[in-house]
Formats: structure tokens, C-alpha cells, sequence
């Protein structure tokens, strides 16, 4: 072999070890920066630093922990009767506001969709995308709506059709009720195919990618 290709062969294997490493630093860096946005503020509105003697790191750790506890606290809150009713006040309060408004119900929309989006997964499906003969993996979210129904005339599902292996992003379909072809494995089992390409099929596959990658047992 010659001396330009192993230079070049080592090259992008050297590259391949440092570069998620130097991603994930910076990643790391802006997460950091971020949060102390939201701590700094804070601390030096409570004047914490008095608390921990002067130690400025001590005094944010101890303010990330009080502003998770009182995330958790207004969940909790949330949650119940009264709860609804004051917070369903506060978003009706808000979305009198004009712009203010806009920004908050979008961002509230988003934040619903995620913390729903797993829940409302009912199966896992198979149809015919993006040509017929080649299927893909969908998720049935639900019945498809009556109006269009009427256009196609016959039943359809809604159907997510999930990227891979960025399960997150996606297509949504309304799948005629025929063309919908239900497989029995769960639903974990349908992301896990997705985000591991289908490298990971079975269990002793996906503990050989998980030790590969060095990943945490309970990951994937």
C-alpha cells in the first residue's frame, strides 16, 4: 500500500475518533453556557454566594437545584384539578397579549407534542412509501379524519411515517384502511429498528451495538 493512501486511511480514521468527541465538547460548552443564563440570574438574586462561602460554583449547582425542584413542584401542581384551572387561567391570561401570544402557544404546542408523541403511538404498521413494493415502518396515531374519509371514500389512519435513524422527524400520512398493513412487534421494538437502521434486531444484536458504542445497558 502506498505511503499516500495510509496517510490518507489514517487520516480519516483519526478523524473519525476526534470529531464526535470535539461535537460533543462544544455541544457540552453551549449547554453549559446556556443553563448559566438562567442561574446566574439566580444567584445573585437570591445572593446564594453568602450561603456557600463566596463559592460561586457551590451557589450554582445549589440554584440549579432549586429551579428544578420548583419545575417539579409546578408539575406536580399541574397535574391536579386546581391546578388546571390556574394554569388554564394563566394561558388564557397570556393569550390576550398580542405577539407575546403567538410565541407562547406555539412553544406550549411543541412542548405538548413531545411530551405526548410516545403515548399516542396505537401500533406498529407497514405501507407502501415512497413506491409501491418498497414498504416503510409507520406508527398508526389514530383514526383519519371524517371529512377526508368522504374524499377517499373509504376509512383511513393516520399514520407517522418516522425518519431513521433520527426517529423524531418525519411524514405524516392518512393511509386508506386497505393499504395498512399491521405488524405485531411493540412499539419500543419499531423505534429501536429505526434508530439502529435495523442493525439491531435482536436482543443479543443490540447488546453487541450497545458495547460497541459503549453505551449504557438500558439505552437504545
Amino acid at each position: 500500500m502506498r505511503f499516500s493512501q495510509v496517510l490518507r486511511n489514517s487520516f480519516v480514521a483519526g478523524l473519525a475518533l476526534v470529531a464526535p468527541l470535539v461535537v460533543t465538547i462544544v455541544a457540552l460548552q453551549f449547554l453549559v453556557g446556556w443553563v448559566t443564563t438562567f442561574i446566574d440570574p439566580v444567584v445573585q438574586g437570591t445572593q446564594l454566594t453568602r450561603y456557600t462561602a463566596n463559592i460561586e460554583v457551590v451557589a450554582q449547582v445549589l440554584a440549579l437545584v432549586v429551579i428544578v425542584a420548583v419545575i417539579v413542584a409546578l408539575g406536580y401542581l399541574a397535574q391536579g384539578a386546581v391546578g388546571q384551572r390556574v394554569f388554564g387561567w394563566v394561558d388564557r391570561g397570556i393569550g390576550v397579549v398580542p405577539l407575546v401570544s403567538i410565541i407562547y402557544s406555539s412553544l406550549r404546542q411543541v412542548a405538548n407534542a413531545l411530551m405526548e408523541r410516545s403515548n399516542r403511538y396505537e401500533s406498529v404498521v407497514m405501507v407502501e412509501y415512497p413506491r409501491e413494493g418498497v414498504y416503510s415502518i409507520g406508527f398508526v396515531t389514530g383514526d383519519g379524519p371524517t371529512e377526508a374519509e368522504a374524499v377517499a371514500g373509504g376509512p383511513l389512519y393516520n399514520v407517522f411515517l418516522p425518519n431513521s435513524p433520527n426517529p423524531t422527524g418525519g411524514r405524516f400520512l392518512l393511509v386508506p384502511e386497505g393499504q395498512v398493513h399491521e405488524i405485531d412487534i411493540s412499539v419500543r421494538r419499531g423505534v429501536r429498528l429505526l434508530v439502529t437502521t435495523g442493525i439491531a434486531e435482536s436482543d443479543e444484536e443490540l447488546a453487541q451495538l450497545r458495547s460497541e458504542a459503549g453505551l449504557p445497558s438500558n439505552s437504545l
